[in-house]
């Protein structure tokens, strides 16, 4: 496949090209996830993927307990379905062990895993809601000579623990409270995930996989569902029936927030961003920035200025847009102003 047939088979699968008409629960699925590091970016990016998206509905599903936001993929805080968090939390669990295993060494902390996490579901039971303050409050109680950000990051990687959502405008307040999550299926489901990554980032590599995931060995999961995918060109890995729209798809502008998986999901990047481009949207202490794709690529980021009267988009391209692309996300960012600031009555775009 060529670089512009790669882009738009992701893109189609990433709501990119259509806005659905699905439910959010069912595009936070089809996605397989949101990163959610902060409480709004998952909502802009579902805004961007579902035609007429109203936050209420994924407020709704965070509270009914459709949606969980919990730390999982690349360790980091994401947005998945109750169903999906079930059944792939354990074959994620390598993942976050390895990142635990990484920052216990980062701080020189000598921590008894086993007993920390014993102490810290005991402490959870039952139901039990705690702000993360609280859980290492209570922690350093018990293990008054151990570096306490550790215990709690052991805690953090170690338990199914999701985040207890509120009525906040993004669902979750700076201070969120923490409980054990219902159910987790024991049976790591590492070639579903195969699968239900390949559905959402394909076409792509086990390496392209490892960089979204954290897993490792996954040549070998690859190869023991070889038989039911695709096999393309450049080791290239499918599933039978998936978008392949073609090279010359119509692709819209659109906004992505910061974070998006959509910058996050392989090892090599250009099906989405230029080399040239990806140090300006990844920091050094890696922040993904906003930014906008046109004709599929990114093109640029985007930022958004508010006080209480006034939101201002501001538009950084990184190539010379013409009048018609420039009057496009100017369109488009009219309505992104509408849904991410409601309450501010004076709105621009700057040029």
């Amino acid at each position: 496949m060529d670089l512009r047939a790669l882009n738009r088979a992701t893109l189609a699968r990433q709501g990119l090209l259509e806005r659905s008409s699905s439910s959010a629960v069912d595009v936070v699925e089809q996605l397989l996830g949101l990163q959610a590091q902060e409480p709004k970016p998952p909502f802009i990016g579902l805004w961007s993927r579902i035609e007429r998206f109203e936050a209420d509905e994924l407020r709704t599903a965070l509270r009914g307990g459709d949606v969980v936001r919990a730390t999982l993929i690349r360790a980091t805080l994401h947005l998945m379905s109750a169903r999906d968090y079930a059944a792939f939390r354990t074959a994620l669990q390598p993942a976050l062990d390895g990142a635990m295993q990484g920052v216990l060494k980062a701080r020189k902390a000598d921590v008894d895993v086993d007993a920390t996490l014993a102490a810290a579901r005991k402490l959870m039971a039952r139901g039990k809601k705690l702000t993360f303050d609280e859980i290492r409050d209570a922690l350093s109680k018990q293990f008054p000579d151990v570096d306490h950000r550790a215990l709690g990051y052991v805690t953090r990687t170690g338990l199914p623990l999701v985040m207890v959502p509120t009525d906040d405008r993004w669902g979750f307040p700076r201070d969120s409270q923490f409980q054990l999550a219902d159910k987790v299926d024991k049976t790591a489901a590492t070639e579903e995930l195969v699968h239900r990554y390949l559905a959402a980032f394909g076409p792509a590599t086990p390496a392209d996989m490892q960089v979204w995931s954290g897993l490792k060995g996954l040549r070998n999961a690859f190869a023991a569902v070889a038989d039911e995918l695709d096999v393309l060109d450049g080791g290239l890995y499918d599933v039978p029936g998936a978008p392949h729209p073609g090279p010359d798809a119509e692709a819209p502008v659109r906004f992505l927030p910061a974070f998006d998986n959509m910058l996050l999901a392989h090892k090599d990047r250009t099906r989405i961003i230029d080399e040239e481009h990806r140090p300006r949207v990844v920091t050094k202490n890696l922040r993904i920035h906003p930014t906008f794709l046109v004709d599929g690529f990114v093109a640029g980021m985007w930022s958004v200025k508010a006080t209480k009267r006034k939101a201002t988009l501001v538009l950084e391209p990184f190539v010379k847009l013409t009048k018609k692309v420039r009057g496009e996300l100017e369109e488009e960012g009219e309505r992104l102003l509408d849904y991410s600031e409601p309450g501010v009555v004076e709105k621009e775009i700057s040029k």
